[in-house]
């Protein structure tokens, strides 16, 4: 994609209006040469009963910024793009404030990808450690 930083962000955040991404308030913030960054605020919305963040909210803000990824980084106008398995390990509990994702390629293979998406709060604390596999196949014509 030739677009601006500015661009490509205000063109991914765009993308999830009426998605899921807009219901929990994710928004991408950052990317670089081999990372993209996302955002999601961490209130009542995304807590679980006992009032600390439900880890579904964590898995879909690493989910969603890696999938960001895979179509930023690779050629998504000749590629169909999709996530084949997440995982996530919660290490930390977090209420309140902003949690971010920051997800890498780990491997960047023709057909499948893998990526590494860690979670913070923000004072950096690791809030959970997600890995992502996606798969990349031809467009049908």
């Amino acid at each position: 994609m030739n677009y601006s930083k500015a661009q490509l962000l205000e063109t991914a955040n765009k993308a999830s209006k009426n998605t899921l991404m807009e219901t929990l308030e994710i928004e991408m913030i950052d990317y670089g040469q081999d990372f993209l960054v996302a955002k999601m605020p961490v209130t009542p919305r995304v807590h679980q009963p006992d009032g600390v963040l439900h880890g579904g909210a964590t898995a879909a803000l690493a989910e969603s910024v890696g999938s960001f990824a895979s179509h930023i980084f690779l050629d998504a106008d000749k590629l169909m793009i999709r996530g084949l398995e997440i995982t996530a390990n919660h290490l930390k509990s977090v209420s309140s404030g902003f949690i971010y994702a920051k997800a890498t390629f780990i491997h960047k293979g023709r057909t499948t990808q893998l990526l590494d998406i860690r979670v913070t709060d923000e004072q950096d604390n690791l809030i959970s450690v997600c890995k992502l596999s996606t798969i990349s196949l031809p467009k049908k014509k």
